[in-house]
C-alpha cells in the first residue's frame, strides 16, 4: 500500500521526532533540493548544533539523504541534506505496525484478565490477583474493589486494530 506524504503528514512527523525546530527544518527540506545544515540555520535560525541533531534523527530514520563534500579552502566537510520522501512512507508503515503490535498485546491482555475497580476516577483498576492481594480493598484509597467490565474498551480497541490493519493491508 503506497501512502501519500502531504505536508500535514511531514509536519505531525517531524514534530514527533524533533518537535518545533524539527518542523522548521523539515519546511526549508521539503522546498529545496538539497541544502546544507548552514543554509538551514540562515533560513529557521535554530542553532547549529540543533540543526546537526535533529538532521541525524531524521538521518537514522532514512527520512533524509546526506551528500558529503569537502571545502577546498579549510578542508572541512561540507555536508548537503535531501528529503526522501519515497522512505517516509516507509518510516510510517514501520510505525503503524510497531502500534498494531501493541494494541494486539493490549487486547489479548484485556481479554485474559479479569479487572477490579473501586469506582474513584484517581485509582486504577487492578487485575483479580492483585484485587485478591488486597483483599478486594482499593490499595490507595481504601474502599470495596468491584468487578470492573472493560467490555467497551475491548471493542474499542479491537475497531483501532482493524482501522490499522485496513490502512497496512487493504
Amino acid at each position: 500500500m503506497s501512502y501519500i506524504v502531504d505536508d500535514d503528514t511531514l509536519t505531525k512527523l517531524a514534530d514527533i521526532i524533533g518537535g518545533e525546530d524539527a518542523v522548521k527544518i523539515i519546511n526549508v527540506l521539503k522546498n529545496s533540493d538539497e541544502v546544507t545544515d548552514e543554509e538551514i540555520v540562515e533560513k529557521t535560525g535554530v542553532k547549529l548544533n540543533d540543526v546537526r541533531k535533529i538532521l541525524y534523527k531524521f538521518y537514522d530514520h532514512s527520512i533524509v539523504s546526506l551528500r558529503r563534500t569537502r571545502d577546498r579552502k579549510t578542508g572541512w566537510f561540507i555536508f548537503h541534506w535531501k528529503l526522501q520522501t519515497n522512505q517516509i512512507e516507509g518510516y510510517i508503515k514501520n510505525l503503524k505496525l510497531r502500534v498494531l503490535e501493541k494494541l494486539e498485546i493490549r487486547l489479548q491482555y484485556e481479554k485474559t484478565h479479569d479487572f477490579y475497580h473501586c469506582g474513584n476516577s484517581e485509582c486504577e483498576r487492578l487485575t483479580f490477583e492483585e484485587a485478591m492481594e488486597n483483599f478486594f480493598r482499593c490499595p490507595k484509597c481504601g474502599r470495596p474493589l468491584q468487578h470492573f467490565d472493560n467490555g467497551e474498551f475491548i471493542k474499542k480497541l479491537q475497531a483501532k486494530i482493524e482501522e490499522l490493519r485496513r490502512e497496512l493491508y487493504g
